[in-house]
């Protein structure tokens, strides 16, 4: 695999695991779950920008995925505490 696909992956991995955080966290509050999402997205670009330091530039880490991260993040999330709150009522 070529190094921006693995970004892209491990990026949309990221997006899947930060709306399962937000929804066992229980965070019903948009800013909160932002802030959350923030904290993860920027802390995997800093890592992966230690891993790809040689073999892509820092600017195009921060530039992929971070689509794919936020639409996963936000749909499974929105997804997810749907059910939740669909099955406790």
């Amino acid at each position: 695999m070529k190094p921006l696909d693995i970004i892209y992956t491990v990026k949309a991995v990221l997006g899947v695991l930060t709306a399962i955080i937000c929804l066992l966290l229980g965070i019903e509050d948009v800013i909160t779950a932002i802030g959350i999402a923030l904290l993860i997205y920027l802390s995997s670009d800093k890592i992966l920008k230690q891993i790809f330091i040689e073999k892509v530039e820092k600017s195009m880490v921060t530039k992929t995925g971070l689509g794919i991260f936020v639409i996963t993040w936000l749909f499974l999330w929105i997804l997810l505490y749907t059910f939740m709150k669909s099955f406790t009522v």
